[in-house]
């Protein structure tokens, strides 16, 4: 709640701070202790022990989650999985430390594929996603935070541009069943699909084509309007990345 209050520059100057400590090997039994520590009170890491939000993604060796901890990198060590795909882009917590060691350890390969979650998903990034997944060595395990909104994202574009999935059935991916609110801002990420479906699909655009010669990114945020309490919900009382 009082970050609300703190100047812009300095709630960016205590976020460069907090990435520069967790960019740092964890060095010490002390380092380690606050890590551990972070990622599971700051970072929200103990509801995660409870439940991981694992999900196989269509016919594919592919899987979607929450944030893993290191005993989660184990188990998907020990179930084969090659590949750990991080979505969540920043590095400021406890988890990122933990996770890059855990990889190392357990000889799994680590990438990163940032996506956001109340914004409109840039041309760039849909762009890039069917090299990536064509990239990518699997067995592998997609993650977010909470595993409800970035990572049913990526899930659904998985199915589009890998598995060749209709759009209309990958954009179930983005449903309640993970956790996902579609009238809160991660809202944003339905109205993209139901978009294309509008004004692509129903013209004959494959998805690919519309998303470069049709989609408009700033239009879509502009007319987007969450509801309030989800929200509320989702911002303030379980506090979604």
């Amino acid at each position: 709640m009082f970050k609300r209050f703190l100047k812009p520059e300095t709630r960016y100057a205590r976020r460069m701070a907090r990435i520069a400590r967790f960019e740092k090997p964890i060095a010490g039994r002390r380092a380690r202790l606050m890590a551990w520590a972070n990622m599971l009170l700051v970072d929200h890491g103990v509801f995660r022990l409870a439940y991981l939000n694992r999900h196989r993604v269509g016919a594919g060796a592919l899987w979607r989650s929450a944030q893993p901890s290191p005993g989660d990198l184990a188990r998907f060590h020990r179930d084969g999985i090659r590949t750990v795909v991080s979505l969540r882009g920043g590095r400021e917590h406890g988890s990122w430390p933990l996770q890059r060691e855990a990889c190392e350890r357990h000889g799994l390969q680590l990438v990163e594929f940032v996506l956001r979650s109340r914004e409109a998903p840039s041309r760039e990034t849909i762009l890039a996603a069917k090299a990536f997944f064509a990239g990518i060595e699997y067995p592998a395990v997609m993650h977010c935070k909470s595993g409800a909104d970035r990572a049913g994202l990526a899930a659904a574009l998985y199915l589009i541009l890998h598995e060749g999935r209709p759009v209309a059935e990958a954009a179930r991916q983005l449903s309640a069943r993970y956790g996902h609110f579609r009238f809160a801002k991660t809202g944003i990420l339905d109205a993209f699909f139901a978009l294309y479906l509008r004004d692509g699909e129903a013209k004959g655009l494959d998805f690919l084509t519309w998303v470069e010669t049709a989609y408009d990114p700033e239009a879509l945020k502009r007319d987007f309007r969450p509801g309030f309490w989800s929200d509320l919900m989702v911002d303030r009382v379980i506090r979604r990345e």
